[in-house]
């Protein structure tokens, strides 16, 4: 849900879909980069707030993972999404519980309600608590690794053909079928609760205590879990009041199962996400733990199943506010605060100390240009003179068309600087920086001069500001689709109207470090680096 609203937000900011009638007048106002990367913030807290039905949950997780800079009015309008997605889901849900909805229509904004006014909890319950942290945030970095190999080779294979993608698809499909309807099997019949409010056993797609070859009576607890949605594998396992329902071997059956499921299924061709498999793996074994200190605490093991998906989330994801709340949201138990704190805490601690959080790793497998939050040691000791590498390719306030078209097939730069020569300056001066996109436009519009004269701002009556707007995916203008004469390559253009007089720059000497820092969190493109003058 995450990645489809930051799909959608990023078809709003591209314009829209031409090829879908999806284009508006009003879409235009947002194809510029900054729009286009705040809509995706925005997407992606909406996305959050549908699948988990939490709205301030999801401006949390935008403001820790998804921005590197964060405005006031960045943040008014993810809270404005978030609270529209409340609103229309709240509707919705009212017209689910009407019956129409099928399997699907069940639960309201709460989704897993564990609220207990009678949740107490002393110094004692404080040690099982730290050792799910530690557990949590060992085995989310063990996942993240193993999870980064398996995307590795994933890669690898996928690049040979469609073929070999569908076939991985079809052949984990086959084998995970036939692992979780063997599994149950494992598993012993457990006699139907006394005190139960639902139907025991049942048969069927529905219900939480499944029959599964047992006799009248009884029910399989592996096969409650496994042959239900996740969403009710959850609900079953944070329940309260439960912790007679299912055996230490079945927990522990049903984590590893979940452990290496999750692991094998993330990057083949279908949908899956990453916060739902962590949370049932997370749960499963936080009720295990609980089993285990069954006599020496005073917490449920519902409770301890909602503490084991924190401390496998700190421990995977590596966030704490945003998590904390999102947990809060999704099971209305308040009383838990300190306990989710303290985990989350300890997890994303201890796994800190092993490798990076798992969306860095995603992004490195799948090779995407990505700067670390913090920047290696190294960077300190080293200038950005000591990495810039050359040749450098400029542009002259006044250039030659042909000049223009070789620098632009020549090289793969999205930005130039625009240099002022004589008799335009006493000397070389910087002048500004001119966008690759740009440059396409002037040439296809085709404004050449026969002299290099400045035309200053009277240039802009041939363009409209769509022209100048950043296009979409697969929309970008190419320098090959343009063809010139002869007669054309050797005039000239002006580009002091279309430039850019004041890009970021800085000096020569600047640390490497800091000069990293200021490119990701002010969010730039390009960042030119200028001689230290000595006089």
């Amino acid at each position: 849900m995450m990645h489809i609203g930051a799909c959608i937000a990023s078809l709003l900011g591209q314009g829209g879909s031409r090829r879908y009638g999806l284009t508006w007048k009003w879409i235009r106002f947002f194809k510029n980069d900054r729009d286009r990367r705040d809509l995706v913030t925005c997407g992606s807290a909406a996305g959050i707030a549908a699948a988990f039905r939490a709205p301030v949950g999801g401006v949390l997780f935008a403001l820790e993972e998804m921005a590197s800079w964060w405005t006031s009015g960045l943040l008014w309008r993810a809270f404005f999404t978030t609270a529209v997605v409340a609103i229309i889901l709240r509707a919705l849900i009212d017209v689910c519980l009407s019956g129409k909805c099928g399997l699907f229509g069940k639960g309201g904004l709460i989704m897993f309600d564990v609220y207990s006014a009678n949740i107490s909890y002393h110094m004692q319950d404080v040690p099982p608590v730290l050792l799910l942290g530690v557990v949590g945030g060992i085995l989310g970095s063990l996942y993240n690794f193993l999870l980064d190999k398996v995307l590795r080779v994933y890669a690898i294979i996928n690049k040979k053909s469609v073929t070999y993608k569908i076939f991985i698809a079809c052949t984990i499909s086959i084998f995970t079928s036939c692992l979780l309807f063997g599994l149950p099997w494992l598993a012993s019949c457990q006699p139907c609760p006394l005190d139960s409010t639902e139907d025991c056993p049942t048969i069927g797609r529905s219900g939480n205590y499944k029959k599964f070859q047992c006799p009248p009576g009884h029910y399989n607890d592996l096969a409650s879990l496994i042959f239900n949605t996740n969403d009710d594998a959850i609900r079953n396992l944070f329940s309260k009041n439960t912790d007679a329902e299912f055996q230490h071997s079945t927990m522990l059956i049903f984590f590893v199962t979940c452990f290496i499921l999750s692991i094998i299924s993330y990057g083949v061709v279908a949908p899956a996400g990453l916060f739902v498999p962590v949370i049932v793996t997370g749960a499963s074994y936080g009720r295990f733990v609980g089993m285990l200190f069954n006599s020496h605490t005073n917490l449920n093991h519902g409770l301890f199943a909602v503490l084991g998906a924190a401390s496998f989330l700190g421990g995977s994801m590596r966030m704490t506010v945003s998590l904390c709340v999102i947990i809060l949201e999704l099971t209305n138990n308040l009383l838990l605060l300190p306990m989710i704190m303290i985990v989350l805490l300890v997890s994303k601690t201890v796994a800190d100390a092993f490798n990076g959080n798992i969306y860095d790793l995603i992004m490195k497998a799948k090779g995407f240009p990505y700067l670390e939050v913090h920047v290696e040691p190294y960077m300190r000791q080293l200038t950005v003179a000591d990495v810039v590498t050359g040749p450098l390719q400029v542009c002259h306030g006044n250039e030659k068309v042909g000049n223009i078209v070789h620098i632009l097939k020549t090289t793969n730069h999205q930005g130039f600087p625009v240099i002022d020569e004589p008799p335009h300056s006493e000397s070389p001066v910087l002048y500004g920086l001119i966008l690759r996109a740009h440059l396409i436009t002037l040439l296809k519009k085709r404004v050449f001069l026969r002299t290099p004269v400045r035309i200053g701002s009277d240039a802009f009556r041939h363009f409209s500001a769509d022209e100048f707007a950043k296009k979409g995916l697969g929309n970008v203008d190419k320098i090959e689709d343009i063809k010139l004469t002869e007669e054309e390559m050797e005039m000239f253009l002006d580009l002091h109207p279309f430039t850019n007089a004041s890009p970021y720059t800085v000096v020569e000497t600047m640390s490497l470090a800091k000069a990293s820092t200021l490119f990701r969190e002010v969010g730039l493109r390009h960042l030119l680096v200028i001689p230290k003058r000595t006089t």
